[in-house]
């Protein structure tokens, strides 16, 4: 298994998050998922018996080249693809069992979704875009405006809440974009290489501020990425491979703390 759960405890709660007092305590548990897509000759094998336990207060970085499995990985954590085989765990619901239909609910109680392209409306301004999650959420008015404007001053935008998209660089569209994830207060964060599109300054701001995400409130950050300059801000690094997972590098986070 990826991910030992560790009995160190915060003393403090933070201001947002689920509480860091919870961190490294697995919140995503994969037994044996295998994912098959197609069928007869034409059956391609995407994910064979994975394995894996996720933590609470980490930032996880998954690796590997084109095809090798990590967009049907990040996807079935994410509730957005099945497993063929298997089962998985997203906090204390076994999801793998749940009817289709229960599934919207589970992403939006426990999953933020951070992607490569931003999503964001382009005639609507940063606050707006952070508001028309929270509206899908049944939270309107002033309500809705107050606290898109803290989301969007806890990712360092509070200067440019009013701003369109156009008017933004790529971090600071991305960093809505995170602001966005954060509606719901999910404790687990997954992102599709949220780098991609930016820059190396840009990115790594973008990746520092997910590992305060994590540090602070004690969230999962789960990262699909190819960008190795990146690996510093990691816990673990796993490796997939032909569907198959690798086992864990150390980081220097970890050199870090042991350090320490």
């Amino acid at each position: 298994m990826i991910g030992a759960r560790s009995e160190a405890r915060a003393t403090t709660a933070p201001a947002y998050g689920v509480g860091a007092e919870y961190a490294h305590e697995a919140i995503v548990r994969l037994e044996r998922v295998s994912k098959v897509y197609g069928r007869g000759g034409s059956e391609v094998i995407a994910l064979h018996d994975v394995d894996l336990e996720l933590p609470r207060g980490r930032v996880v970085f998954l690796m590997g080249p084109s095809g090798s499995g990590k967009t049907t990985l990040l996807s079935i954590v994410g509730c957005l693809l099945r497993p063929s085989a298997g089962r998985v765990f997203i906090m204390d619901d076994e999801v793998s069992a749940l009817a289709e239909s229960a599934l919207p609910a589970i992403r939006r109680r426990s999953l933020g979704f951070v992607f490569q392209s931003f999503n964001l409306f382009p005639a609507l301004t940063a606050r707006e875009n952070v508001e028309l999650a929270l509206h899908l959420r049944g939270m309107r008015g002033a309500a809705a405006r107050r606290t898109a404007g803290e989301l969007l001053e806890r990712v360092g935008l509070a200067p440019r809440v009013h701003h369109l998209p156009r008017e933004l660089s790529g971090g600071e569209r991305q960093r809505i974009a995170v602001a966005r994830a954060l509606v719901g207060d999910p404790p687990i964060m997954l992102a599709d290489e949220p780098t991609a599109s930016l820059d190396s300054v840009s990115g790594r701001a973008i990746v520092s501020l997910l590992r305060e995400l994590a540090r602070v409130d004690g969230r999962l950050v789960f990262i699909v990425s190819h960008d190795s300059r990146l690996l510093d801000f990691a816990d673990e690094v796993i490796y997939i491979e032909d569907g198959t997972l690798r086992a864990p590098t150390p980081t220097r986070a970890d050199a870090r703390e042991v350090n320490a």
